[in-house]
Formats: C-alpha cells, structure tokens, sequence
C-alpha cells in the first residue's frame, strides 16, 4: 500500500498540529535541479510525500524534512478564514481544516515546493495550495501563501522556475479574512505575491 496518496488531508485534519522541523543539508539529483540561472533555480510540486520520495529515492529523509518544513509554514503564513464556508468558498468542499485550539480555518496543504537554494546546498520549501471549486481564480493552479501563480496542480510532479524573490520568508499570518478575502486580493494585485491589500477585510497578513 502506498505510504500516503494525498499530501494534507491526512496530515491536517481538525487535530493537526505544526511539526518540529530540522534543517538538513542535500545533495539534490540533477535531474529535479538542474540549469538553474543567477536569479532562477528549478523545483518541483510534489502532491504527495510518496511522489517527492519515488522521484528521488536517495532522498527519502530530505523529502520528509521538506514535508515537514511546508506543512509547518502552511500554519504560519496559510490564509485563515472566519469561517469554514468562507473558506471553503475559494478552496472547495472538504478543502478547508480547522487546527487544533483555534476558531479559524485555513485551506489544507494539496502539495509542496522542493528546490535547493542557490549557491548552497541547502534546500527551499513550501506549502502549495489548490482549489476544486471551479468558480475560484485557484481552480486547478498550484497556488503559493502569498497568491503566487505556479501553474496546473493536474500532475502530481510539476517543474517550476523560482526566482530569489519568491524564495524569501513570507509574511506571518494572524488575523482572519472573510469569504472571498484571498482572491479579491489576490486578483487585485498588479503581479503576483508583489503586495498586500490595506483593507482588514481583504488582506491576509499579520
């Protein structure tokens, strides 16, 4: 039996809580990291854990530290919703979990973000968003905490270009927005993930 068909609902049901994570140095397989530029390196979406790990066998641990990694920051920067139908508006029926303790919910984690930082051998990662509604602007599209656009979410390995700017920290979330709130502003912005709403019923960030 596979170890895990889904990346998230398994991982952040309503008694999920934020893993430990320990920063661990790689070797990446060219094949996933290969021709990177001065400002862009190549990564892979992964949907699942499994896929990251049959992709790259020698790096079993290092799939697993990354997978840690994004579901933790999927907790610390992830959109959170006043309510589950708000946010099950944007991400779909059954798309949406309430972590343990709070009042809030936050669309579950649908993959991660596996790359290497450039010049050194240290890895990036991040949780990867995704909407089965068809009315969202995330329909099918891998989707980044700050809005950012990767593409179609359809294949469980999709290649992406990441530049140095969308590898930086992103911002803490802490307060909650209302049905609606991440597409108006992301739908709003001049280019993806470039700026945050001011407004305290659209923005996201903390």
């Amino acid at each position: 039996m596979k170890r895990s068909k889904h990346v998230v609902l398994a991982s952040m049901r309503k008694n999920w809580r934020p893993l430990t994570f320990t920063p661990v140095t790689v070797v990446i397989a060219s094949a996933v990291l290969s021709g990177c530029s001065d400002n862009e390196q190549d990564a892979s979406i992964y949907q699942s854990l499994d896929d990251c790990i049959d992709e790259n066998p020698n790096y079993s641990a290092e799939c697993q530290s990354a997978y840690q990694y994004a579901v933790q920051e999927a907790s610390r920067t992830g959109p959170k919703y006043q309510s589950q139908n708000d946010c099950e508006a944007e991400f779909g029926n059954d798309a949406c979990v309430q972590p343990r303790g709070n009042n809030w919910f936050m669309p579950a984690m649908a993959g991660f973000m596996f790359g290497r930082m450039m010049n050194n051998n240290n890895y990036y990662s991040q949780p990867m968003y995704r909407s089965s509604y068809p009315g969202s602007i995330f329909y099918d599209r891998w989707t980044t905490a700050d809005g950012r656009d990767y593409g179609s979410s359809r294949y469980k390995n999709t290649k992406v270009k990441v530049n140095r700017d969308q590898m930086k920290p992103k911002p803490t979330v802490s307060r909650t927005i209302s049905r609606g709130g991440f597409g108006s502003t992301v739908s709003a912005k001049s280019s993806w993930g470039s700026s945050r709403s001011s407004s305290g019923s659209k923005g996201w960030g903390g």
